[in-house]
């Protein structure tokens, strides 16, 4: 099988790598990618390794501090090739991190750009890094996405060392589902290179420039679902090997021997997981590779996330923890008590032990036996003869005063609710630690007392409790000044099994802050639309994060597809009064 790439790699978004801007003009010239270190490409090659031709327009001569539509400054050049550069820009609107890829107007590929990008941004899936915004202005096209300052390379993570099974199956099991999921809706990637794949650090995989960098590029497929399906098991064979499925070498990683072809994986590196080889060489047997002869080849995502969810789950690896210091036991608890000391062993109880005295057989004892018996005897009478002169008294007094057996407790018996007093809430932000919002502009909407509008999250695959894809989700609200928290009740789009919320005192409207270091007020599960959560005793804060981790299944609307999703129409703090 022809080679896919000798080294392309992908517009530089956010790998976390250290960019290097001052190279940033030289990198048209020399083909460097400015923010990796690795040699930049043009349009990828076809099979027949000719690169596809489109003559580049000169990019666009931006410096740092420009502003785009009066929001989005250019802070960093962070890839400059083939008329187009890529930054990192600050959105003053919304005071948060994006990337931003800029071309002429006139360029050749401006049109299929655009239209790429608002094709990808239609779909809506969290799995992609988000396009935010696609627009013509100026003689300039840009594209504005999602900036994950969380997020690492797969690059990164195989410069060290390939990766455990665990994590090669997760890698294969979310990077095809999110792809069986965009080609159903008609979007292909057709560059799903290790630069592609960020891992956040809540362990979820996000693919970024669907659609968008092959439009950049101009590459474009016949078959676009083998291409990816393809390309995905091209990475979890890098990630089970550390080395590259073709002859050349990639994205820092080193091809197989030349004029060997394709081998498995577990002839590469020993201890390869059986299973996820095999997957490998079935996604790469498209090109009549015959290396996995008893299964058939996959050639498409779909395809490929069916065979990965039929095979065993693979469970991740034990925590490894240090061994404890031996415990030394006592003689005793080493069972040597009444017994005999073996010879040459030096123990505490060096001398045996004579048993326990006999039971009382003598004539006194017998005596002594049924006298305490007897005094048993009594002090049991006794105690029943009190008992029911008590009760006796009781009755009688009762009787006297006409009452009846019920007894009315008194407010000490059955205390009362406190009253609550609500608490104004003086403006609010998403909470997103992981850098990826949900819905910023829909905020306000989550205390405004109008049942009709409400804050959303997106709609996910799996639930209801997120921890296998996102820790959660929420929201943090302001209360003016630092006061008593003793409740909330949260009006819910969604009902059903099930949603769950948990309170926490925070120290500013900021996501920086990590939940660990906050106090947790409360917190609470429902199946229905409202949900009621109230402290054991009240929480002085003035912010307070309001943080999802269970969501209900919910079927489609005009804002999401159906999937695992909660909407927040209206939260009320109150203190005791």
């Amino acid at each position: 099988m022809a080679e896919r790439s000798t080294a392309a790699v992908d517009v530089a978004d956010n790998s976390g790598d250290k960019p290097l801007a001052a190279q940033a003009a030289q990198a048209t010239s020399d083909g460097v990618d400015t923010q990796n270190g690795r040699a930049a490409d043009g349009p990828m090659p076809d099979k027949d390794g000719e690169r596809k031709n489109a003559a580049p327009a000169a990019a666009p001569e931006l410096h740092s501090g420009h502003k785009l539509a009066r929001r989005y400054r250019l802070e960093e050049c962070v890839t400059r090739v083939d008329g187009f550069s890529s930054w990192r820009a600050m959105d003053e609107k919304l005071r948060r991190a994006v990337g931003v890829h800029l071309m002429p107007a006139d360029h050749a590929r401006a049109r299929s750009v655009l239209a790429a990008a608002r094709s990808s941004a239609l779909l809506g899936d969290p799995r992609f890094v988000q396009v935010l915004d696609a627009v013509e202005e100026n003689d300039l096209v840009y594209v504005v996405h999602e900036w994950l300052p969380d997020a690492t390379e797969l690059t990164a993570l195989l410069a060290l060392g390939p990766l455990e099974a665990h994590e090669a199956y997760q890698l294969v099991s979310q990077v095809s589902q999110a792809m069986a999921a965009a080609h159903r809706e008609g979007l292909a990637h057709l560059r799903l290179t290790p630069s592609a794949i960020l891992r956040t650090s809540t362990g979820q995989y996000r693919i970024r420039g669907l659609a968008v960098n092959a439009a950049l590029r101009g590459i474009t497929s016949e078959t676009p679902q083998r291409a990816d399906t393809e390309a995905i098991g091209a990475l979890l064979y890098a990630a089970l090997t550390q080395r590259w499925p073709y002859e050349s070498d990639a994205y820092g990683l080193t091809g197989l021997p030349k004029g060997v072809g394709l081998i498995a994986p577990d002839q590469v590196r020993a201890g390869v997981h059986r299973g996820l080889g095999e997957l490998a060489m079935r996604a790469l047997a498209n090109d009549g590779a015959t290396a996995s002869r008893q299964e058939p080849a996959c050639t498409t995502p779909d395809e490929l996330a069916k065979a990965v969810a039929a095979m065993p789950r693979i469970r991740p690896p034990e925590p490894a923890f240090a061994a404890p210091p031996e415990y030394q036991h006592t003689t005793y608890q080493q069972g040597s008590y009444g017994r005999l000391a073996q010879p040459g062993t030096a123990t505490v109880q060096s001398r045996p032990v004579p048993p326990p005295p006999p039971p009382l057989q003598s004539r006194t004892g017998r005596a002594l036996k049924w006298g305490v018996a007897a005094l048993l005897i009594a002090a049991l009478g006794l105690g029943s003869w009190q008992l029911a002169d008590t009760l006796l008294d009781r009755g009688s007094q009762k009787g006297n005063s006409g009452t009846n057996n019920t007894t009315t407790p008194g407010p000490e018996d059955n205390p009362k609710d406190p009253e609550r007093t609500p608490v104004s809430i003086k403006g609010a932000a998403e909470y997103y630690p992981d850098g990826n919002p949900q819905n910023i502009d829909g905020v306000p909407n989550s205390y405004d007392d109008d049942p009709k509008s409400f804050w959303r999250t997106y709609s996910f695959d799996d639930g209801p409790v997120m921890g296998s894809y996102k820790q959660g989700l929420g929201l943090v609200f302001d209360l003016g000044e630092e006061q008593d928290v003793s409740a909330a009740s949260i009006a819910l789009t969604y009902g059903g099994d099930h949603t769950t919320v948990t309170l926490y005192a925070a120290p500013s409207l900021s996501s920086s802050t990590p939940l660990k270091s906050m106090q947790k007020i409360a917190d609470g599960t429902t199946s229905k639309t409202q949900l009621d959560i109230v402290a054991e005793k009240p929480v002085k804060a003035r912010y307070v994060v309001l943080w999802i981790t269970a969501m209900p299944k919910a079927g489609p609307s005009e804002f999401s597809r159906g999937g695992f999703k909660q909407g927040i129409s209206n939260v009320v703090f109150s203190r005791n009064s």
